[in-house]
């Protein structure tokens, strides 16, 4: 039997799943960029988003930290969220990113589906994870990653355009965000630009910890 496709986000309490973007993002990581003040207020911006994770047991295993780190509901929401995950999906511009930022041994540890408009080979990376390009359209990236995954969980990794291209298919089962007591005022909204017409939530889930609250739902066909 196949398993769900999902997404899950950490979100600011006005909407933002990422902040505005910066000039040049695809060297946002680069070492020269590191005291320019538009690189610094985005990862301002962006660890106080995440804060949440940073602490976590599992967060500090799947990223070969050294032992240690909270556990608790968010930790366990965490884990879960790995643990389901068969393969992924993700688009070009967040694997651009990831790949100048990501460790050598990428925190996938499954096969990763990148939608993309240009041929590449797979790139294999130490730990379980291979990047696979696909440039024949969203659906047929999830049909990959859907036989990659088994019965396990294919999860819309991101970012949020192609979580939107997903939710707008009726590709989406489920998904969970992570409301984060921070405001933004501007950013980056995972919603904008939603067919609200076709889609409907059921909640399924509502669980606060001391730093976010979980929201999860499935979604229906309107």
């Amino acid at each position: 039997m196949a398993g769900k496709v999902f997404f899950s986000v950490s979100m600011s309490l006005d909407g933002f799943v990422a902040p505005e973007s910066v000039p040049d993002e695809l060297t946002l990581f680069a070492p020269e960029r590191r005291d320019d003040p538009d690189v610094q207020r985005w990862l301002g911006q962006w660890t106080e988003l995440q804060q949440w994770v940073f602490p976590l047991r599992f967060f500090r295993e799947n990223l070969k930290m050294g032992e240690g780190g909270e556990e608790g509901l968010d930790n366990d929401m965490a884990r879960e969220t790995f643990e389901r995950t068969g393969a992924s999906v993700m688009g070009r511009r967040m694997f651009d990113l990831g790949e100048r930022s990501w460790p050598e041994e990428a925190p996938f540890h499954t096969p990763v589906f990148v939608v993309t408009h240009t041929e590449r080979d797979p790139w294999e990376r130490p730990g379980g994870t291979t990047f696979h390009f696909v440039a024949d359209g969203i659906e047929h990236a999830l049909d990959r990653a859907r036989e990659a995954a088994g019965e396990r969980d294919v999860r819309i990794a991101g970012g949020g355009t192609t979580i939107l291209e997903y939710l707008n298919a009726g590709l989406v089962d489920e998904f969970s965000i992570t409301l984060s007591p921070v405001l933004f005022g501007t950013g980056t909204r995972l919603f904008d630009g939603v067919d609200a017409s076709r889609i409907a939530l059921e909640p399924l889930n509502s669980q606060p910890s001391s730093r976010v609250t979980h929201l999860t739902y499935t979604v229906r066909p309107r």
